[in-house]
């Protein structure tokens, strides 16, 4: 009876009791109770920071997104009158295919690879609209999971954009670096990264930065691009560009291109991420191309076939709006001319701001040699800064900027209004 069943519970022991009461408590625990907190994201969570902090007199050179003297987001021209036209030319807002907008995917190959590609012209490159950079990454990260053999690793360089590392182990691939970076000059590692890759395994995965190597902004020369090129040929090795910052680096989206179009026509295979998030200030609109350099146009047929299958578990349909900017403009005489003009501007702009930081750092009275930021390239100063010194930056004078001490570069007078920082930590001015 209900009764003697009572009568038993309240006869058991205390322990019995809280025994039955942890089971009772685990039957009803969240299905999420053992997930523990995730770090920040290096370059996100600094954003986050700076946007809890009350300053006035805050700075956020983390992110990197261009800004004009105002430290406002920029619209290109270009991009306006892209979006007018763009507008003109389609209608609604259907589903793309899988593979996105031909015209977008076609025009960006040619912008990458060259109108006169012999890859092109013989229709062996496979290409699929992505989610900006990150989202070609991921598509082609995939792609080698599922097709390249068990276990295979990608190398990448020991200094690189802090996502990749991310993008490549989700997709269940293991990391493996090379020397690039060469911390006492903070300039290119040429000798450690030319043995590194002589010592490759035959057919490895390599991620090699087209331009503006982030977070560094030290780019091999042309003549050290031939001396990687010729080890990866005889290494037999897959090559994964990443071009985030054609025509934003130098100017000349033709010189920014070139280690692409060198291992293209060398007949290397290839695999491309570009991204119009910078060259176009699309940011937020996800903007990207991944493509195959392949061997025929019937592989080119089979890879586009597989990548669209992977592209379709992961966003479906990419979306409308940024591809169509994108191809109205480059498709498009005079406004291609003038978004050539407008990311020559951006690119001599960061330039001098370049140059000018160097000035002031000098005229600030720091005994270190700068020369190492007027040799880099690209929207970021790697200034050698240690994380203590960054973080006294953020604490004490409300400039936040990644822990790599990774600066960007983004006002005229970026040196005077922002930071002159001695690499010392002995003085550090701030207006």
């Amino acid at each position: 009876s209900t009764q003697s069943t009572w009568g038993i519970i309240k006869m058991l022991s205390n322990s019995i009791k809280k025994d039955l009461y942890k089971v009772v408590q685990r039957s009803f625990s969240s299905f999420w109770a053992n997930v523990q907190q995730g770090p920040p994201d290096p370059i996100f969570g600094i954003t986050d920071a700076f946007r809890k902090d009350s300053s006035s007199q805050k700075v956020n050179l983390g992110a990197g997104t261009y800004r004009d003297d105002n430290g406002k987001p920029f619209v290109l021209e270009c991009v306006k009158k892209g979006q007018a036209l763009s507008q003109q030319k389609y209608h609604d807002y259907e589903y793309l295919p899988v593979p996105g907008l031909a015209p977008f995917t076609d025009v960006s190959i040619r912008l990458a690879y060259g109108a006169d590609s012999q890859a092109i012209k013989e229709k062996r490159v496979a290409a699929l609209q992505a989610l900006s950079g990150t989202g070609s990454l991921r598509l082609g990260a995939e792609f080698i999971r599922k097709f390249m053999p068990a276990g295979t690793p990608i190398y990448m360089p020991d200094q690189t954009w802090a996502n990749h590392k991310n993008i490549f182990t989700s997709a269940g691939l293991q990391i493996k670096e090379y020397r690039y970076y060469q911390p006492k000059t903070r300039l290119l590692n040429l000798e450690g990264l030319l043995e590194d890759l002589n010592n490759l395994p035959e057919r490895s995965v390599v991620l090699l930065h087209a331009c503006a190597h982030n977070p560094t902004g030290v780019d091999p020369s042309q003549a050290e691009w031939r001396q990687i090129r010729d080890i990866i040929q005889k290494r037999n090795a897959l090559v994964f560009f990443d071009m985030a910052y054609q025509g934003f680096t130098s100017g000349d989206t033709e010189l920014d291109a070139y280690a692409v179009r060198l291992f293209a026509d060398a007949n290397i295979p290839i695999l491309l991420a570009q991204s119009y998030a910078k060259n176009f200030g699309l940011y937020g609109m996800r903007v990207g191309c991944f493509s195959v350099v392949c061997q025929s146009e019937e592989e080119a047929r089979r890879v586009q076939s597989q990548a669209t299958i992977i592209a379709r578990g992961i966003w479906s349909n990419p979306p409308v709006e940024g591809a169509r900017i994108v191809e109205s403009v480059l498709n498009d005489k005079e406004l291609s001319q003038l978004w050539h003009k407008e990311v020559k501007i951006m690119a001599d702009r960061v330039k001098t701001m370049r140059d000018q930081l160097v000035v002031n750092l000098r005229k600030s009275g720091s005994p270190h040699d700068w020369s190492h930021i007027t040799k880099q390239i690209g929207m970021f100063a790697f200034t050698g800064l240690q994380p203590p010194q960054v973080e006294t930056l953020a604490r004490d004078h409300h400039i936040y900027f990644t822990k790599d001490g990774s600066c960007l570069l983004y006002t005229s007078d970026a040196a005077d209004d922002l930071l002159c920082v001695d690499l010392c930590g002995r003085r550090i001015i701030y207006k």
